[in-house]
């Protein structure tokens, strides 16, 4: 299930999934489903997104599911 709040952010932040991947470390496509619930994302992974782009911001609702 894609992460709806991840992307509602990333859109008001102005944060690319380019930018995510580089945080994580993983190629853009592997990011992309990531953030559409393709794949999973780690906690660290989770974590360090949070930490960099929005760190206001409870991972709770962050990557809550549709």
């Amino acid at each position: 299930m894609a992460l709806k709040n991840l992307k509602r952010e990333m859109a008001a932040a102005d944060v690319t999934v380019e930018a995510i991947a580089d945080t994580i470390k993983v190629h853009r496509n592997t990011a992309a489903n990531k953030i559409d619930g393709v794949t999973k994302i780690t906690f660290d992974e989770a974590v360090a997104i949070r930490d960099k782009f929005f760190p206001g911001i409870g991972l709770e609702y962050l990557y809550q599911n549709e």
